[in-house]
């Protein structure tokens, strides 16, 4: 067989001679290399944005704003409930519970509302049970400091974990999917040590916080904050971004420090 293009005069253009399978074969190779250039245009540029469905940047950006007000709605209800339960107690002659009664036991600890029809004696001894539970709740992959249990962290970013905390495999970090662009906010109040770019890492910031904590964020589109300077928690730092030789994509490479050792940052902070 032989296939051949000829012009309008009738002259060869272009010929090639094969069997019938050479040229089902390059029939079929062009059908593929076709199929996968018309999926990369549209997996990895604009044009996915104009499919039926597709979420575009605006709706992503709202969604992660309606997600952030929850949250911030969540925090308030948490502290009218205490305000409630204190003025019980006053009412009751009772000592009024102090802050860290908003932070939600991972043992089976009772809400608060609970807590505000419940003795002194009998809400210490909740408590003493508690970290005995929280005690032998250490695993190989997590452990819990208790120094920095009462903390209230600030959620740095409104995103999807895809690499999780694992001492065993060398991943001393989390790694949270977020759009390019979204804000990177600061977990405590701190004083920021290093705000540099990094080959490997991009442009990437450490925070110095109380309780010998330190935070580092890593891959980040560029840095808010320059080295000694002081912020407050959910202070803007960085923004997304996916700088630096490790990064795969728009993420936040995010570690959790303290007394020199990691710890997983989820156990701390609701992602």
């Amino acid at each position: 067989m032989k296939l051949v293009i000829l012009d309008e005069h009738h002259k060869e253009l272009f010929s090639i001679k094969g069997n019938r399978n050479k040229f089902l074969t390059i029939i079929i190779s062009i059908f593929i290399l076709f199929g996968m250039a018309i999926y990369c245009l549209i997996a990895f540029t604009p044009i996915k944005n104009i499919i039926p469905g597709y979420p575009d940047s605006n709706s992503r950006m709202i969604a992660i704003q309606n997600s952030l007000t929850i949250d911030s709605l969540k925090n308030e209800i948490k502290i009218w409930e205490l305000q409630v339960s204190n003025i019980q107690r006053i009412a009751q002659g009772e000592t009024p519970l102090s802050i860290d009664s908003l932070i939600t036991q991972r043992s089976g600890a009772v809400s608060l509302q609970e807590k505000g029809t419940i003795s002194a004696k009998d809400d210490s001894l909740l408590r003493e049970e508690i970290r005995k539970q929280e005690q032998f709740s250490i695993s190989i992959n997590s452990k819990k400091i208790e120094q920095i249990e009462g903390l209230h962290f600030f959620k740095p970013i409104q995103g999807v974990i895809t690499e999780p905390f694992n001492l065993s495999i060398n991943h001393p970090y989390i790694d949270v999917a977020a759009p390019k662009g979204s804000i990177i906010y600061s977990i405590l109040d701190g004083t920021v040590i290093s705000a540099d770019w990094n080959d490997q890492t991009g442009y990437t910031i450490q925070i110095q916080h109380d309780n010998n904590l330190i935070s580092i964020y890593k891959h980040a589109e560029r840095v808010l904050k320059s080295t000694g300077d002081k912020i407050e928690a959910g202070t803007p730092i960085a923004i997304v971004g996916n700088t630096g030789k490790l990064s795969t994509g728009e993420h936040l490479h995010f570690e959790l420090w303290h007394g020199g050792e990691a710890i997983d940052p989820t156990h701390y902070i609701n992602f």
